[in-house]
C-alpha cells in the first residue's frame, strides 16, 4: 500500500491530504505523531476495501463497522498500537466534523481493550556513568574519530542531563541555549516551548565541544550535528546510542526515551517535586509524569526485601 503522505494516497482517500495540513500547521504536532495519524487512517480505508463497506464516503461509516473493525484489529495488532490508531481516527472525524464532512463520529465512546500497565525500563546512576564515558572511551582505544567521540558525548549529555526527547535534541540550535545560566529553549510536542536546566556537567560538555572544533556557535546552528553542519535524524542517533550501550556493555534495548526514564527516575529517587519533574519533562498532564513515582516505590520495596528481616 502507497505512503500515507504520496500525492497518490492522499488523492485516493478523501480529506487525508488537509488533514495532514491541518494536523502541522495547526495543531503543530510532531511528525511521528502526524505518521502514526495518517497511517491509521489508511489503515482504515485499507480494511473498509477489503470489507467491501468503502462508499468513498467517510459519512456512511456506522458505529456498527467501527466495532467489527476493532474487533479484527485486536486480533492482529496490540493493544497499544490499537489505541494509538483509535486517537489518531478519532482526531480525523474530529477534523470532518469541523469541516462539515460528518455529523457524528463514530469513534466517540467505542470500548477498547484495557492497556497493561508497564514501569518504564531506565538505567542505574552507575550504569548512565558507564554510557556517558563510553564515545571518549572508543575514542582513546582509536575506534571513533574525534570530533564524532566529542558530540556523542554531548549528545548523551544533552538526553540525560535535560531530559530531552530525541526530537527536541535534534532541531535544538545554539541561540536556544544559554551557557552561562545553564539552561536550553525547547520545542515540545505541540510546539510548547519549555525551559529545560542542563546542569554544569552538559553546559561544559557543550563549550568544549565549540572550542576544540572551532565551531561558530552561530544561533541558527544546530548543536548536534555532522562534521558539515548538517543535521542528525532521530534514527542516527538510535543507532549511535546503540554502539555506546553495546561499548558500555549494557542492554541494547535501551533507546533516547529510556534515557528520558533515567533522568526522570533519578530526579524523583533524590527528592524532586513530582510537578517540578512534570514541567521539565513537558508532561501536559501529572498523570503521564506519575508512572515514575511506581518506579521509586519499586525500588523502595526492592530495598526493603532485601534488607528487612521480616520481608
Amino acid at each position: 500500500m502507497p505512503s500515507a503522505c504520496s500525492p497518490l494516497m492522499s488523492e485516493f482517500i478523501p480529506h487525508l491530504e488537509p488533514f495532514i495540513a491541518h494536523l502541522r500547521l495547526e495543531r503543530r504536532v510532531s511528525d511521528y505523531t502526524v505518521r502514526n495519524y495518517s497511517a491509521a487512517v489508511v489503515n482504515f480505508v485499507g480494511w473498509l476495501q477489503e470489507s467491501g463497506k468503502w462508499q468513498e464516503d467517510f459519512a456512511a461509516v456506522r458505529p456498527l463497522t467501527v466495532r467489527s473493525f476493532l474487533v479484527e484489529q485486536g486480533r492482529r495488532i496490540g493493544r497499544r498500537t490499537l489505541h494509538n490508531h483509535v486517537s489518531g481516527l478519532r482526531a480525523f472525524y474530529r477534523y470532518l466534523r469541523v469541516q462539515g464532512v460528518v455529523e457524528a463520529n463514530p469513534f466517540t465512546g467505542v470500548t477498547l481493550p484495557k492497556l497493561e500497565k508497564s514501569l518504564p525500563k531506565f538505567l542505574s546512576e552507575a550504569q548512565m556513568t558507564q554510557l556517558l564515558n563510553a564515545p571518549i572511551m572508543l575514542w582513546k582505544a582509536g575506534q571513533l574519530g574525534e570530533f564524532e567521540a566529542f558530540r556523542d558525548s554531548l549528545m548523551l549529555e544533552l538526553l540525560y542531563g535535560g531530559g530531552l526527547r530525541v526530537s527536541e535534541l535534534c532541531g535544538l540550535t545554539h541561540g536556544d541555549v544559554d551557557p552561562a545560566q545553564g539552561v536550553a529553549r525547547v520545542m515540545g510536542k505541540g510546539r510548547k516551548q519549555r525551559l529545560c536546566p542542563l546542569g554544569p556537567v552538559a553546559t561544559q560538555c557543550l563549550r568544549t565541544f565549540v572550542q576544540r572544533f572551532g565551531l561558530s556557535g552561530d544561533v541558527k546552528d544546530l548543536v548536534i550535528c555532522h562534521r558539515n553542519g548538517t543535521a542528525m535524524q532521530p534514527r542516527e542517533i538510535q543507532r549511535r546510542l546503540k554502539r555506546h550501550l553495546a561499548a558500555a556493555e549494557l542492554p541494547l534495548d535501551m533507546t533516547p526515551h529510556k534515557l528520558r526514564h533515567s533522568f526522570a527516575t533519578h530526579m524523583l529517587n533524590h527528592g524532586a517535586d513530582l510537578r517540578a519533574v512534570q514541567e521539565l519533562l513537558g508532561h501536559a498532564n501529572l498523570s503521564t509524569t506519575q508512572i515514575y513515582t511506581h518506579v521509586s516505590v519499586a525500588r523502595l520495596k526492592e530495598a526493603h526485601k532485601q534488607a528487612h528481616p521480616r520481608a
